[in-house]
């Protein structure tokens, strides 16, 4: 009976069908043309979360299914609302021109956007890092990984069941990968709302896991992380890679380093503890934790970076002292505290800026912000450098403004770049010789087009002549009905309105072929400079990603003497 129904499927929803097997779990967003559109259960659920209208749409003679869609610009408004409902979604591509394809376009999934993997600036909470956590179970011990795809960080840990525990509640990952095969020990170990989804139990082999990492760190072994014997904490990072090449996250180079959390270098806190202290969130409606008190960070790093210190309070004395040694200087020292924080408000959040450019999701006006960043750690660099306090001083001495690909940056991009590379504008003019001489064309091609319109008015008398623009058939001359009979013959008619004539020209034709020729040009050469640039600049991942974690410092200990002093 299935394949009677196979056969009468419109190609489209055969398609669709293909896809959405792969993905059974997910919610799957399928373009088509300038829509994304929801399926069947997908719709019905999608509409609710959404709010969009559920139609029905017809599926060859195999009757009908429901039907719920929106403009793909709105992706951005949509998509976190899908995934803070608690879906995984599949986002489904065209992967070529429709113009170009006779018949039905090929597709596929470019991304799965899940609670513990994204990049997308609507979903992600700027004061909180976004992990992805994998556990995997041995009897009374266990193995954790935690990644946050946003901001690059690997970190890794193994120990009792208690421990792995305490690990969990403070860092609150956004999702837990588990073994589908052991939910009840998940159970067992987080009685919480944990969003948890289970892979299969070949990803949690050691080996696999062992081989992963050197493939990705492009290493012999993993001795060099102090690794090489956590063989749980191993196990439990194949499962979270894996993870990120299937949800199709597989450009990592900012994950570039993994962290082992050494159990006995800070106190650790139950939930009781974490709870009853109030320490992330508040038991009472309108009342406020203590991180809602304490944080006076001015920047998302170093808010991130204080949840970490609030999560792993140091036994080694050293490093306190360091830390209040700094603050100290801080508060007596108003005018520079003042400068610094001024400095840190503008260079904002670029450790995700940055893993943006290593997975190559980075806009244009992104880019303007780092080519800022680095300006301002210059300035900044210089200023701390002055400080006197071995801590501060080390922070000047590691910050690196990254000259090179910051003077290109100044060079080369647009101050007003806008968010799409597709809308154009984003390099100035002495970058690229063909793409001056392009822009050249389909600019003054335009001012062109006005002179013939003037020229056809005085020529034909036909005062309320205009040349206007339109998908269907380019440029035109567009005459009222008054004025038809002073219409030259060698026009070409091409449409008839209620009060007008449209006509074209082979003079028009030329040059409409000049400048769209132009600007699809134009738009190639913008595409392929940007991606060279992008490129380039992800060989600075490793030293923008070490001022991101010193600004946070920085930060954090000015927010700390803000609060002193308050």
């Amino acid at each position: 009976m299935s394949k009677i129904l196979e056969v009468k499927e419109t190609p489209l929803m055969k398609q669709y069908n293909t896809i959405k097997a792969k993905y059974p779990d997910a919610i799957l967003l399928f373009r088509v043309g300038d829509f994304y559109e929801t399926f069947g259960e997908d719709a019905i659920k999608a509409s609710k979360i959404l709010g969009i209208v559920l139609t029905k749409r017809a599926n060859g003679s195999a009757s009908h299914i429901e039907l719920a869609g929106f403009p793909h610009h709105s992706v951005d408004t949509y998509l976190p609302k899908l995934v803070r409902a608690g879906y995984r979604v599949a986002i489904c591509d065209q992967l070529e021109d429709p113009k170009m394809v006779k018949g039905i376009v090929k597709r596929g999934i470019t991304e799965l956007v899940t609670p513990g993997v994204c990049f997308n600036d609507k979903l992600l909470n700027h004061q909180q890092n976004n992990f992805l956590a994998s556990v995997h179970f041995e009897k009374e011990q266990a193995g954790i990984a935690l990644c946050d795809v946003s901001t690059g960080e690997f970190l890794v840990a193994q120990g009792s069941l208690n421990y792995i525990e305490k690990l969990i509640q403070n860092f609150k990952p956004n999702e837990i990968l588990f073994e589908k095969n052991k939910r009840n020990q998940l159970n067992n170990l987080v009685l919480d709302n944990f969003y948890s989804f289970g892979i299969d139990d070949w990803a949690f082999k050691y080996e696999f896991g062992y081989e992963s990492l050197t493939h990705h760190f492009e290493t012999k072994s993993l001795k060099g992380f102090g690794i090489e014997e956590q063989h749980l904490a191993i196990s439990a990072c194949g499962a979270i890679i894996h993870y990120l090449n299937e949800t199709k996250h597989d450009k990592l180079k900012h994950i570039n380093k993994i962290s082992r959390i050494e159990e006995d270098n800070y106190v650790w806190l139950d939930k009781f503890t974490i709870r009853n202290l109030e320490l992330y969130q508040t038991n009472h409606e309108n009342g406020k934790s203590l991180i809602d008190i304490i944080d006076k960070t001015v920047s998302p790093m170093g808010s991130r970076l204080l949840k970490r210190w609030l999560a792993l309070p140091l036994k080694n004395i050293n490093a306190i002292n360091e830390r209040l040694n700094a603050v100290a200087f801080l508060v007596s020292d108003e005018n520079k505290r003042i400068d610094f924080i001024s400095f840190l408000k503008e260079i904002g959040d670029l450790e995700r800026l940055i893993s943006k450019v290593a997975a190559l999701r980075v806009s244009p006006r992104e880019l303007v912000h780092l080519k800022k960043s680095l300006v301002i750690i210059s300035k900044l660099k210089t200023q701390i450098k002055t400080s006197n306090n071995s801590t501060l001083q080390s922070v000047a001495e590691q910050l690196n403004p990254c000259d090179i690909i910051c003077e290109r940056l100044q060079n080369e991009l647009n101050e007003d770049a806008p968010i799409s590379v597709l809308k154009g504008n984003v390099f100035n003019k002495g970058i690229n010789v063909e793409l001056d001489e392009l822009r050249n064309i389909a600019f003054n091609g335009k001012d062109y087009l006005l002179q013939i319109q003037k020229r056809e008015i005085e020529k034909t008398g036909i005062t309320s002549l205009k040349v206007a623009f339109n998908s269907v058939f380019g440029y035109y001359l567009e005459v009222t009905h008054l004025h038809k009979d002073k219409v030259p013959q060698d026009w070409i008619r091409k449409q008839t309105l209620t009060n007008a004539e449209r006509y074209i020209t082979p003079e028009l034709k030329t040059y409409e072929e000049k400048i769209l020729g132009a600007e699809e040009k134009i738009m190639s050469i913008e595409q392929e400079l940007f991606e060279k640039l992008v490129n380039d600049i992800s060989e600075y991942i490793a030293p923008i990603q070490l001022n991101a974690n010193l600004l946070a410092k920085l930060d954090v200990l000015c927010g700390f003497a803000t609060l002193s002093i308050e």
